[in-house]
């Protein structure tokens, strides 16, 4: 299987992996979150100027009809920088809509998000959303039950990884015609999507435990040259290969597999073997930049922090060993 990107895909990869580099490095991130609201509504004006909130919609609503190997590039890009803007969840909360609402509500709703004028944020079976506390919109699944309505704010606060999330009472709310198929698809695009994620935030471990090993020196050397520490740096970039490769396989699989069993098995995969790197590799990076590891001022522990959580969203290893076993 051909894990390249097309041309029009590494080019919006590459203007996205720009302009983070460039207005989204670490200090920028830093004043973000130091920031009351915790997120940059100018960072999410720029992504719709660069069509990332249209990118999964259809052309009917203003978007451009992009799909999971599409979102990929974005989501790696954005897992290396630690993005906190609530953009995976008004892209699967906008999936759910496109799916199950009426024209009318799609009409209502669906070019606002394109133009980046609203956002979205999805609940199942819990109070606790990702997204929810700048959300114009939630979409809650509770039991057989889908329905979209305001957020009533409970409380506010951050995840571990620095995500803005709120309990939340649904206000004003509307019946979805969803079924558990169409969840379960939007579900699994959402755990590929965060698999790519973490692939970014693998790839970024990665390299910055490399410069760091070729920077600091003990006995007048980098200690990049002693061999015990080369062993582990090189059994590092395999996990990272290992999870691209992983990922890649999964996302193209939510596109284009013949039935939802296929596409599961690929998904809970992905999973499977992800968590297992996004461990190894956020662990491996903490220890071999010592005990600077995992202060605050170093990105990596941010980074080790963003694993960590990634690892559980959309179902952790266990859940998915067991779904995997079941198809």
């Amino acid at each position: 299987m051909n894990f390249d990107y097309n041309e029009e895909q590494q080019l919006l990869a590459d203007s996205v992996r720009r302009y983070l580099q460039k207005d989204y490095d670490f200090e920028a991130r830093k004043k973000i979150l130091a920031a009351p609201e915790g997120w940059s509504e100018r960072v999410w004006s720029t992504f719709a100027d660069m069509g990332l909130t249209g990118l999964p919609l259809s052309p009917d609503y203003g978007g451009f009809g992009g799909g999971a190997v599409d979102l990929m590039s974005v989501m790696e890009a954005f897992g290396e920088a630690l993005v906190v803007e609530p953009y995976l969840p008004t892209v699967l909360a906008s999936l759910l809509i496109s799916k199950s609402a009426d024209e009318k509500q799609k009409k209502a709703i669906l070019p606002l998000v394109a133009q980046g004028k609203m956002r979205l944020a999805l609940a199942i079976g819990e109070r606790g959303v990702i997204g929810a506390a700048v959300a114009d919109k939630i979409v809650l699944v509770r039991g057989n039950e889908i329905l979209i309505g305001k957020p009533g704010i409970v409380k506010a606060y951050r995840t571990v990884d620095d995500l803005g999330a709120a309990d939340i009472r649904l206000e004003n709310a509307e019946p979805l015609s969803a079924n558990q198929a169409m969840l379960d698809e939007v579900l699994d695009v959402g755990a590929a999507l965060s698999c790519a994620e973490a692939v970014g935030a693998m790839k970024f471990a990665c390299d910055t435990t490399l410069e760091y090993l070729k920077a600091r020196k003990q006995f007048g050397v980098p200690i990049g040259t002693f061999q015990a520490l080369q062993h582990r740096m090189v059994d590092m970039f395999i996990a990272y290969e290992q999870a691209k490769s992983m990922a890649c396989l999964a996302c193209s699989k939510v596109d284009a597999a013949e039935n939802a069993a296929e596409r599961a098995r690929a998904v809970s995969a992905a999973k499977i073997k992800i968590a297992d790197s996004a461990r190894h590799v956020s662990q491996e990076s903490v220890q071999l930049h010592g005990g600077m590891g995992m202060s605050e001022e170093l990105k990596v522990s941010h980074t080790f922090r963003r694993l960590t959580a990634l690892m559980r969203r959309f179902g952790d290893a266990d859940f998915h060993l067991a779904r995997f076993a079941s198809l």
